[in-house]
């Protein structure tokens, strides 16, 4: 198998930008069959983006024999459950982010893809760009020790219908834009620090359990702290942004989940500042290119199910902390 033969799970409206459009530009990848709910539906999508074959529902989908993985975007609620699905038939998985509807979930997927030896990614799609590893290397070796991460991914979105504010179908902001900002601030303060620990949290609400935009903070093994804000609609302001401050100085990095459209990395330490900015493919090419590559090849995964787990403790014991039940939990 030179070729990984991917099956989407859903009409999803990512799945153009995140696997349709990147499996034209990636070798090794290969968009061969479509499933939705509605078979009309999954039709007239495959028509539209080109997708080969319609098959009848999920699970024929997971048991067709020319399929070797599945892309998954359905609601947040059913990322678990149909990647468990998926890896008992056999297929390896590229789900979208959060991996799961709680750390809880996320583990059993850590396990189930231990046991059966196949690849789960988590789609962060951020991660497969240059500018995520300088953030990482520069946060640990141009600061010093370490004092405060910072982390933000606000934008306003006008659209109050559908799974992004219903609590059953694990939605909310922090589900949906703070997963970037947690799993950021982990990224550059993780590797020298260690995993941070929940402190605080507060929420805006647009319904019941259901937030649409959060701040949290957290404290380090050592006792640096740090902070993530998310927000899909209110007074914030567009943001998504870095701060990591050090001992020896600040990084500051604007752009850090579409770098290939713009981002700046600024520095200021030892008594002078510089500016940074790094080329790299678009985002999800560089994720599809690293999926295909660890299932052909055996590449190592960034953003498997244990780093899901890691972050989507924290996204629990954020809620908890501002009142508010995990998504999935009673």
């Amino acid at each position: 198998m030179r070729v990984v033969r991917i099956g989407v799970l859903g009409a999803s409206r990512v799945a153009p930008e995140a696997l349709f459009g990147p499996a034209r530009a990636v070798p090794g990848a290969e968009v061969a069959a479509v499933a939705a709910r509605d078979p009309e539906r999954a039709r007239r999508y495959a028509a539209r983006h080109g997708v080969p074959r319609v098959l009848p529902g999920y699970q024929a989908l997971l048991d067709d024999p020319g399929v070797d993985a599945v892309y998954i975007a359905l609601p947040n609620a059913a990322h678990a459950e149909w990647t468990l699905r998926a890896l008992a038939a056999g297929k390896h998985v590229l789900c979208e982010k959060p991996l799961a509807a709680n750390a809880r979930q996320a583990a059993e997927v850590a396990a189930a893809a231990r046991r059966t030896g196949l690849v789960v990614m988590e789609g962060m799609h951020y991660r497969h760009h240059p500018l995520a590893e300088r953030m990482r290397v520069l946060a640990g070796e141009a600061l010093g020790t370490v004092t405060r991460v910072e982390t933000a991914n606000c934008w306003p979105v006008p659209r109050f219908d559908g799974l992004i504010y219903d609590y059953a179908l694990g939605g909310g902001a922090t589900m949906i834009a703070g997963c970037y900002a947690i799993d950021c601030l982990r990224l550059v303060g993780s590797a020298s620090l260690g995993e941070p620990s929940a402190t605080g949290a507060r929420a805006l609400l647009r319904g019941p359990g259901a937030d649409r935009a959060m701040t949290g903070e957290c404290v380090f093994p050592g006792g640096a702290t740090g902070r993530f804000r998310c927000s899909l609609w209110s007074a914030a302001r567009p943001s998504m942004s870095v701060r990591v401050t050090g001992e020896r100085g600040e990084m500051r990095v604007t752009g850090y989940l579409m770098p290939h459209l713009f981002h700046r990395i600024t520095v200021r330490a030892g008594g002078r500042t510089w500016h940074e900015r790094l080329r790299g493919e678009p985002t999800y090419h560089g994720q599809l290119r690293a999926f295909a590559a660890a299932v052909l090849d055996g590449a190592p995964v960034a953003t498997d199910a244990a780093n899901a787990t890691a972050t989507l403790r924290l996204i629990d014991a954020f809620y908890h902390h501002a009142g508010l039940h995990p998504r999935g939990l009673p």
